[in-house]
């Protein structure tokens, strides 16, 4: 669906993103994490037009973006992160407009403005003027423009910005049921929704792309986590076929936890090892790598090439 090959973009002699490469697939769901000014907004809105690269390409359904821009605008919903609205407009007047910027057609236009507001939950809001509204119901607007003509691939930047706990379930629901439909992206700073939402995860560090991993792929890591009496195992444990690497992680003045770097099947050979040196196993269990455990990585990962 989107190819994306080589992608870079300065602003002057600043490198924004950095040769960028991903391949994504009709349908898919996809997290782009980073820190500000990790090249997340100017990877999306190169995606959509907004903005040229300056070395690299971007295709979708193998047409190049720069060939026919209108065109592929037509197949975009994209809610940029500060969310563009006309205060002065209410709600009903700027989706209409909206519509035919994207070229909805007449007939199709009240259709498909009532269905976004449906799908959003602005009926109570429809009538009032924007800029009487809340920063969660602006937001809802941005993403009822984003989504009212229907488009292949959805672009959302920051979707649950300003939204309260009841609204974000809401808009998870809505991410959801468009994804049967279209392929979207979501660019956002709580790790909580791309786990929620998300079958897919990219995450960008000084414009470069240093994780692409499903979410399933993330959590089952390779490392298996124990608990001994012995505050010297590493030797051993270390010589168990299989183990890739050990590292003592902690201690409480008794045990003392040790990170084995093995395959999934390592498990018993640890046991009996341990039983033969006649240590005493306190705990085992597989080290849990959620999206907060590979934040971190990535982030003293950053701090040590900076050292």
């Amino acid at each position: 669906m989107i190819e994306i090959s080589h992608l870079s973009r300065y602003y002057g002699d600043f490198k924004a993103v950095d040769d960028v490469s991903v391949s994504i697939p009709r349908g898919e769901v996809v997290g782009l994490l980073g820190h500000n000014g990790a090249g997340k907004s100017t990877i999306m809105k190169m995606i959509t037009g907004f903005l040229e690269p300056t070395t690299g390409s971007i295709c979708v359904d193998g047409w190049r973006t720069g060939d026919d821009k209108a065109a592929l605008q037509r197949r975009i919903g994209y809610l940029p992160e500060n969310c563009p609205v006309w205060p002065e407009m209410n709600v009903i007047e700027y989706l209409q407009y909206q519509a035919r910027l994207h070229g909805v057609d007449e007939g199709e236009l009240n259709k498909a403005v009532a269905t976004a507001i449906r799908r959003t939950e602005l009926q109570e809001k429809a009538s009032q003027s924007i800029q009487t509204l809340s920063r969660g119901y602006r937001q809802r607007v941005g993403v009822a423009q984003a989504i009212l003509h229907n488009p292949d691939i959805i672009i959302l930047d920051e979707p649950t910005n300003g939204l309260d706990p009841t609204q974000i379930r809401h808009m998870r629901g809505l991410i959801a049921e468009l994804s049967e439909q279209a392929t979207v992206i979501i660019s956002t700073h709580i790790l909580q929704e791309v786990q929620a939402v998300c079958e897919r995860v990219l995450i960008l560090r000084a414009g470069k792309l240093v994780v692409d991993s499903s979410l399933d792929g993330l959590q089952s890591g390779h490392t298996l986590l124990i608990r001994l009496d012995n505050p010297e195992a590493v030797g051993y444990l270390g010589q168990i076929e299989g183990v890739a690497s050990v590292e003592q992680r902690a201690e409480d003045g008794e045990h003392y936890c040790y990170a084995i770097t093995a395959p999934a099947n390592i498990a018993p050979s640890v046991a009996a090892a341990v039983h033969q040196h006649g240590d005493k196993l306190y705990a085992m269990q597989p080290e849990v790598r959620d999206l907060e455990t590979v934040f971190a990585e990535v982030n003293r990962t950053d701090m040590k090439e900076d050292a």
